[in-house]
């Protein structure tokens, strides 16, 4: 007996005229934006420099990020929330779902840019700029609370949030725990400490931290508190 034909699902839509447009900008700008700010130094880069750089108003800059350092950081930090909810949603039906959700953020935070060496050296190096890269973790909550709402089911959204939310807050204190103040380097080595030091001296910055120990231990150890909650979600998702 020949086996069942599967029909796959059919791709996304591609997206649309202007949704196309307001990507291009949005990359346009977070990449001026760190082109500039390892050019001059990250004070020395006004919103106005960067809208002009990508051929925009700054009216039009306005509408996508608050601040400069909200776009210095977005050059690192893109789409990174939806990346990791897609993968989250990309893993097996049958993996426990703590373990997808961590693995999904480990790999996203580890990932390797193209721009992310540079563009850690100036956030590591600037307090607005580490500010503004640990505010990028709430973006996390919302895709990934959809994403696990479609694991558990209906009754599971008011817990999903929950869970996503608490996500959230966990690779938060994972980063701040990883950036920490030079003094305070703890297993960074003398001539790691040296070296990036010596680099941020050349972007004349200041308030120097240095990444300390493994940032996938540190994102592991952060969420595994977390792994009771899921299991119990998923308990109760179950028919």
């Amino acid at each position: 007996m020949l086996a069942p034909v599967t029909t796959p699902p059919p791709a996304p839509p591609p997206a649309g005229l202007r949704e196309r447009k307001k990507q291009a900008t949005r990359a346009a700008l977070r990449e001026a934006a760190l082109r500039l700010a390892v050019e001059r130094g990250p004070d020395q880069v006004r919103v106005e420099d960067i809208a002009e750089a990508a051929g925009v108003s700054p009216r039009t800059y306005n509408n996508y990020f608050a601040s400069r350092e909200q776009a210095i950081v977005s050059a690192v930090t893109a789409d990174r929330e939806v990346r990791i909810a897609s993968a989250v949603a990309a893993r097996p039906a049958g993996l426990r779902l703590a373990d997808a959700v961590t693995e999904a953020v480990v790999e996203q935070y580890t990932t390797t840019g193209e721009h992310e060496p540079r563009a850690l050296l100036l956030i590591t190096a600037r307090t607005a700029l580490r500010e503004a890269f640990l505010d990028t973790t709430a973006g996390i909550e919302a895709p990934l609370a959809a994403v696990i709402a479609e694991r558990l089911g209906d009754t599971g959204v008011h817990t999903a949030r929950v869970l996503a939310a608490s996500v959230a807050a966990a690779v938060r204190i994972a980063l701040e725990g990883w950036l920490r103040p030079a003094g305070t380097a703890g297993t960074a080595g003398t001539a790691e400490v040296a070296e990036v030091a010596e680099a941020a001296g050349s972007l004349g910055t200041g308030g120097l931290v240095v990444p300390t120990g493994s940032l996938p231990d540190q994102l592991r150890a952060a969420l595994a508190p977390l792994a009771p909650a899921f299991d119990a979600a998923e308990r109760g998702a179950r028919p």
